[in-house]
């Protein structure tokens, strides 16, 4: 039996949870001060944070010996992470979190066509369902 840490559903409804979290203290967050200087100060909280959980697991790495592949995707995914964080930031800023939480899921359906696409990935027929009501479920709340 999988104990918690190795369970990527226990992980995948944790990230869940804190990314809600996340929007409701963004928002509150952002009331009076500019949105992208306040991804900038998220970061600086960020980093010391990560670096402490991986001392305290004993996770600590030397990039040292990393390949330039692994190097280029975490380039381009930190990359994709500032755009999608100073989007967001900004959405919150100018809209209700009840609408720019959801809509910002549309990343859900992408992930799964992108999925598809550049990892070749399959989805079940309760998959693509699932899929299709998220898309509805972002259009209706966006609205």
């Amino acid at each position: 039996m999988l104990s918690l840490k190795d369970s990527w559903e226990f992980w995948a409804l944790s990230a869940g949870l804190f990314a809600a979290l996340t929007a409701i203290f963004i928002k509150v967050g952002i009331q009076n001060i500019n949105a992208d200087y306040a991804v900038f100060i998220r970061t600086l909280i960020i980093l010391p944070l990560i670096a402490a959980f991986l001392i305290f697991t004993d996770q600590w790495q030397s990039p040292a010996s990393w390949s330039s592949r692994t190097w280029l995707f975490l380039a381009l995914s930190a990359i994709a992470t500032t755009a999608s964080w100073i989007s967001y930031f900004r959405a919150l800023k100018l809209g209700p979190v009840s609408q720019v939480a959801p809509i910002e899921k549309i990343s859900l359906v992408l992930v799964a066509v992108f999925g598809l696409m550049f990892l070749n990935e399959e989805l079940s027929r309760q998959n693509w369902l699932g899929i299709v009501l998220v898309l509805i479920g972002v259009i209706l709340i966006g609205r």
